[in-house]
């Protein structure tokens, strides 16, 4: 039975990745997650109810900046799925300390140790962001990074030093970049749940600037369903561009998500723009469709069903707003 690591398997990405791989296939999971804020293992609770994925499954706690920890981790694994990261751009304006540490050191470790474990690949977890903004066309894999926050910053390092494994020591090393990401289970601190809960909790949605950034919209499962496609038939040393086609400025997503929720404009307060806000991102999904992948989400569906998800799981999200405030 093949044996997979996923590190930050309790994140929002993370979670949806082990339960597409518990409910589609045959693997056996080893989660490994530091469980910092938002790493919740409420995100993985029915685990325990299924005797079959139960199985399957191990939690391991531990931190991919730790040598020690994440080689004992990986004993028997055959290929590794980093998608441990701090992620909050916010945040690493606030502060970058952490962001270093997970993104960069992290990943250098997890990489190190993966190859010295015998690790037959290990697949990268990236970002749309690192490409900075674009002001027209898409970006594609061989485009310049030019990431423009700390956040970013820290991610395009985490790529180049995992792809660095490859190249010089022949390590084998898959990069996927994904466009932003929703459904459930993502942190309230994200901007789909973040309205959501707060029109659910009667208070108005924080729109940054003048709502015409736009971002790109992939369901995680869309995007899980490629990760694992380019860790099993990606080219060594190839990076893939994973994007949703759903370009939506953030002012017609927010008139979207009041609408759903039943509210009107006067719900949305304008606030001060984010520092060094990219305009717009945009991806070449070229060869992500090669490979037999293309989304399968339409975004008002997903939306719509993302919105009642939150709706229906007060009990999971509360808690978690309430300790951030």
């Amino acid at each position: 039975m093949e044996k997979i690591l996923v590190t930050g398997g309790c994140g929002f990405i993370g979670s949806n990745f082990i339960r597409m791989l518990l409910r589609e296939t045959g693997i056996e999971v080893v989660n490994f997650d530091l469980l910092t804020y938002a790493g919740n293992p409420n995100n993985l609770k029915g685990i325990a109810q299924n005797p079959g994925w139960k199985k399957r499954y191990k939690f391991v706690k531990g931190d991919i900046a730790d040598p020690k920890t994440v080689s004992m981790a990986l004993d028997g694994v055959d290929t590794v799925f980093n998608f441990a990261a701090e992620s909050h751009v916010d945040n690493s304006i606030r502060d970058a300390s952490a962001f270093v540490r997970t993104n960069v050191q992290g990943t250098k470790n997890m990489v190190e140790c993966a190859m010295k474990a015998g690790v037959q690949r290990l697949l990268q977890v990236g970002t749309d962001e690192v490409y900075g903004s674009v002001e027209k066309g898409s970006s594609k894999e061989t485009d310049r990074l030019e990431p423009r926050n700390p956040y970013s910053a820290t991610k395009a390092a985490s790529d180049l030093i995992a792809m660095s494994y490859c190249t010089t020591f022949g390590f084998d090393v898959v990069v996927t970049r994904s466009s932003n990401n929703y459904g459930p289970y993502q942190y309230p601190e994200k901007v789909i749940p973040l309205f959501v809960t707060n029109l659910i909790e009667g208070k108005k949605v924080p729109l940054y600037g003048d709502g015409k950034n736009v971002r790109d919209w992939l369901h995680v499962d869309d995007n899980c369903r490629g990760i694992l496609l380019a860790g099993q038939k990606g080219k060594k040393g190839g990076i893939y561009n994973i994007g949703g086609g759903n370009e939506v400025r953030n002012i017609e997503l927010t008139r979207k998500i009041i609408s759903l929720m039943g509210k009107g404009e006067e719900m949305i307060l304008p606030v001060e723009d984010r520092k060094g806000h990219d305009l717009r991102y945009s991806l070449d999904s070229t060869k992500m469709h090669s490979l037999g992948w293309k989304a399968q989400k339409k975004f008002d569906d997903g939306l719509k069903e993302t919105v009642q998800w939150y709706r229906d799981n007060e009990a999971w999200w509360k808690p978690l707003k309430e300790a951030r405030t």
